[in-house]
């Protein structure tokens, strides 16, 4: 199993990250009164970096290593210098928890970050509960991660999964009833995170009123959309919902493509917001909406310093995978400063007991959250306008106008 210290193309970058490996090696051994403070904190993570997730694994190892220099950078935590100890787990549930296991027990690391994906989450959150560590991740935000009753598991983005989608809700059902869309169609991925996301959208339209007249689930594997399309382009919806990931989003939006359906109104979770997408789909994104819970242009005070920095290292701005471990930074370091610990045993308690009433500034906004580690807020909505993507929602936030009806793809 391999350990990946805080090492990375840029030389520069790598430079430094491997100057803070030098700092020491292994465990920290604060002791809350000022012994062992040349030594660094040690922060143990599990990660995707090779299996199904290893992409996004990859993009929040990323903002994990932001956070690492820019913490080190601005002096450390409480006066030490961090060190991030990653191991690969290979997107395998029964390897994540072997590695928390490890990391907690054998490694003696003083503080934990959480991996990529509700499937490896859940039960990583498991471990971390059963040695009573704190527990922030980046990216869980399925409803089921916070019904298991650990107190000690908190989410570093605006809002969990079903709610990712509240800010445009509220704008359909703010339009005259004979303008807002009548029929839904909504196609999702078997996947907790997919689902969620859809789902939320799905129930709340559905209660209001909104008729559905496609409702299918596809597992994670699925290339072939052919079928799924057809049923959405016989029953004509004026919104298509996609519960997606990436290639599954592209791939679907193709299909309906060619069968020429033409939603009033398109929403996909995560794909539209990719780099890559506009090509992937042939350029035809005009109008297409989108959940996110961090956008590079957001003025919360810390942002820009991060978009900086994350360039600077990885040659490129961060997108939200990167943005929510960076979250996840800020959220334990503004804990470990304010309790004045960072170690194994009584401190990850008040660490906990800190969280549970604060309300912490991060590069996507203010987060608190409650008694189950949900945070309290909810996702921007981008939308392609005149080609580029951009913050349509909420008002008070938006970048352009939210374009309805959408433009033909």
């Amino acid at each position: 199993m391999s350990t990946m210290r805080l090492t990375r193309g840029i030389a520069a970058g790598a430079v430094a990250m491997l100057a803070l490996a030098a700092c020491g090696d292994g465990g920290g051994s604060d002791t809350g009164d000022g012994e062992g403070s040349d030594d660094p904190i040690v922060i143990g993570v599990s990660l995707p970096l090779t299996g199904d997730f290893a992409e996004p694994g990859k993009g929040v190892e990323r903002g994990y290593e932001t956070w690492a220099q820019v913490t080190n950078d601005n002096g450390g935590l409480l006066g030490r210098q961090v060190e991030l100890k990653i191991l690969d787990d290979a997107s395998d549930a029964a390897r994540v928890v072997s590695d928390y296991e490890s990391l907690i027990a054998q490694e003696e690391v003083d503080l934990l970050f959480g991996p990529f994906s509700t499937r490896l989450v859940v039960p990583a959150s498991r471990v971390a509960s059963e040695y009573g560590m704190l527990f922030v991740e980046p990216a869980a935000a399925a409803a089921e991660v916070f019904e298991n009753g650990f107190e000690n598991i908190f989410y570093a983005a605006p809002a969990i999964a079903p709610d990712h989608y509240n800010n445009l809700v509220e704008h359909i059902l703010s339009m005259p009833e004979g303008e807002r869309p009548q029929t839904m169609a909504v196609a999702a991925m078997d996947d907790p995170f997919a689902q969620g996301t859809a789902y939320g959208l799905r129930d709340k339209l559905v209660e209001a009123g909104v008729e559905l007249v496609v409702d299918e689930v596809y597992p994670p594997n699925q290339s072939d959309f052919n079928a799924i399309a057809a049923k959405i382009a016989d029953a004509d919806p004026d919104l298509v919902v996609g519960g997606t990931q990436y290639q599954d989003a592209v791939n679907l939006i193709l299909a309906l493509q060619q069968l020429n359906y033409q939603p009033r109104m398109a929403a996909f979770s995560t794909a539209p917001t990719n780099p890559e997408f506009p090509e992937a789909i042939g350029g035809a994104v005009e109008g297409i909406l989108s959940p996110t819970g961090y956008s590079n242009q957001a003025d919360w005070p810390s942002n820009a310093e991060f978009v900086e920095a994350h360039t600077e290292l990885h040659g490129e701005a961060p997108q939200e995978d990167e943005a929510n471990a960076y979250t996840t930074g800020q959220v334990v370091a503004a804990a470990v400063e304010e309790v004045g610990c960072a170690e194994q045993g009584e401190c990850q308690q008040q660490l906990i007991d800190y969280l549970r009433g604060a309300t912490v500034d991060t590069v996507v906004g203010p987060l608190a959250w409650d008694e189950a580690g949900r945070p309290n807020g909810a996702h921007m909505i981008l939308q392609y306008v005149d080609g580029e993507i951009a913050i349509v929602l909420p008002e008070d936030t938006a970048t352009a106008e939210l374009v309805y009806p959408k433009p033909e793809w």
